[in-house]
């Protein structure tokens, strides 16, 4: 297993060397991070899937891009070994070294494994159930856990799915989402602190450097939804938790130019003040990396994205993203070699300066 993990010298060293517009890095908890990402969401769990996934990896981050996000449960475990793969022979073909590559994944979702020939629920008996991994009750309706015995074990498969020792940082995945409909927010908080001291252990075992939350819903939405969570007192459970120091330094959330909650909506709330997602994040030192620039794809169909430049539709909905205060990068999933060039033209362009973008913003809501 590959050992080690991003580091300020080694993430500096990579945006020197990496040959793209040096504004596109942003310091971070003192790593140089660029400010567009790949995701590894979307795919059928086949090793035609693995091929394309690996190779775009490879081809991002010598690109420019040396933020890469997975999940245990994305192709059921494939991705992430598609991700291990692609570090794996970057590093041996001397491209990169471990410690210039930021690597998050998830855990928190049920998941099989794509690989073993098992259906899914007996695959859960066999690996999770049989083994005391999960119990009766364990496991909501929403096909989520998050029980500290079941993080641990998802903990321990990602390392060896990615073949590192330690993962930059680890969400924990959907859990307000995953989990709401099945316990009280009493219980849930109860058990949010459970799995914050879980990441805290891991810190201090050396397999996480950091941790935080990938969500859909709960840092958007408003305060009366059942699904909702401030910020600020997460942020606070992880300081009671492991003091100054806590790991909690990072959040995934949905954002675009049509997902605009967490820049847009007045949610979140720090002293006797209501502001958006991205603005409390900014507020209480917490990176934000987002996810669906592109909804998937629908945000690039003609006529869908205002024109507020020349460039292409993909390349404007990634600038208005990544220039958003609060925004460390764009997450992109993407696999075909055409697709991962045209993206990262980007990496070539400067993001918008802050006046132009507050510009943008008045001239796209009046």
């Amino acid at each position: 297993m590959i050992s080690g993990c991003a580091t300020p010298e080694g993430t500096k060293k990579f945006a020197q060397n990496s040959g793209v517009n040096q504004e596109n890095f942003k310091e971070f908890q003192h790593l140089v991070l660029s400010n567009v990402g790949i995701g590894t969401y979307l795919g059928d769990p086949d090793s035609k899937t693995d091929e394309l996934v690996t190779n775009a990896v490879k081809q991002s981050i010598l690109s420019g891009v040396n933020v890469v996000d997975t999940a245990i449960n994305y192709r059921s475990q494939k991705a992430e070994r598609s991700v291990g793969k692609a570090i794996s022979e970057l590093i041996q073909e001397n491209k990169i070294s471990r410690d210039q590559i930021f690597v998050s994944t998830k855990n928190g979702y049920v998941t099989n494994d794509a690989d073993v020939q098992l259906g899914f629920w007996e695959y859960v008996k066999e690996e999770y159930t049989k083994k005391g991994v999960v119990k009766e009750g364990d496991i909501t309706s929403g096909y989520h856990c998050m029980t500290p015995r079941y993080l641990s074990d998802q903990l321990d498969r990602s390392l060896k799915n990615l073949d590192l020792e330690c993962v930059d940082l680890m969400y924990l995945h959907n859990a307000v989402e995953g989990q709401i409909k099945d316990v009280s927010k009493e219980q849930f908080l109860q058990n949010l602190q459970a799995v914050f001291e879980l990441y805290e252990q891991k810190r201090s075992e050396g397999k996480i450097k950091f941790y935080g939350m990938a969500t859909w819903e709960c840092f958007r939405v408003s305060n009366d939804d059942p699904q909702y969570l401030s910020l600020e007192d997460t942020v606070n459970m992880a300081q009671k938790v492991g003091g100054e120091n806590h790991g909690f330094r990072f959040i995934q959330l949905p954002y675009n130019m049509y997902y605009d909650q967490a820049l847009l909506g007045k949610n979140q709330m720090i002293g006797e003040k209501n502001i958006s997602a991205l603005e409390s994040a900014t507020r209480l030192n917490i990176g934000v990396f987002t996810s669906v620039p592109f909804m998937q794809g629908r945000l690039l169909a003609s006529g869908a994205m205002p024109e507020f430049s020349d460039l292409k539709p993909s390349l404007r909905a990634l600038q208005f993203i990544r220039s958003s205060p609060g925004v460390l990068a764009p997450l992109i999933g993407q696999k075909s070699s055409e697709h991962v060039s045209e993206n990262l033209e980007i990496m070539q362009i400067p993001p918008l300066g802050e006046d132009e973008f507050l510009n943008l913003v008045k001239k796209l809501t009046s």
